[in-house]
């Protein structure tokens, strides 16, 4: 899985699913896909009214170059919601606020009523931020509950096998703010 290094190079530990748990995400689940090029890799999970980007990574001598807009272009064309995980702005890491950048300028909004958090096997916390694009108006409540599912569905496939626990669980990982 060459496309799964090329992950693990760009995005941070604590970010990466457990190779045979993306790796049955593909094999054994309807919803989770992958797309690669010379250029990109995306793995993303379709559900009916929902996209999740779980990875986008525009190959680094390419970017800048519209691919990764063109990318998301595709991904809307299906008309449905897309919401993704980003890091909150890291002055110590300006790739951080590059990435907010991006999306941003490709329609997303941060949801700011919706906290995010999750802990790794160290018993650290690491937070996000979600973002969405939608083609109509919608609340910031359905995204938090499309969030519970991305947690149920795919974070949590298998998890107890990879990680020996539930990585995901919505009510301790998700969090609406007033």
């Amino acid at each position: 899985m060459d496309w799964y290094k090329k992950l693990t190079n760009y995005f941070p530990p604590h970010e990466m699913k457990h190779p045979e748990q993306i790796k049955n995400l593909l094999e054994q689940t309807h919803l989770y896909k992958k797309r690669e090029t010379p250029e990109y890799i995306a793995t993303y999970a379709e559900f009916p009214t929902f996209l999740f980007i779980d990875y986008l990574l525009v190959q680094p001598n390419i970017r800048a170059k519209g691919v990764g807009s063109k990318v998301l272009s595709t991904f809307k064309e299906k008309g449905k919601t897309i919401l993704l995980e980003v890091e909150p702005p890291d002055a110590e890491n300006h790739d951080t606020s590059k990435r907010i950048r991006f999306y941003e300028k490709n329609g997303f909004c941060k949801a700011e009523h919706i906290g995010y958090s999750r802990f790794d096997e160290h018993g650290q916390q690491h937070s996000m931020d979600i973002y969405y694009w939608s083609p109509e108006d919608v609340s910031e409540q359905k995204i938090m509950r499309q969030m519970a599912t991305i947690c149920e569905e795919i974070h949590n496939f298998e998890s107890e096998k990879y990680y020996g626990r539930m990585v995901a669980d919505p009510e301790e990982v998700l969090d609406w703010l007033h």
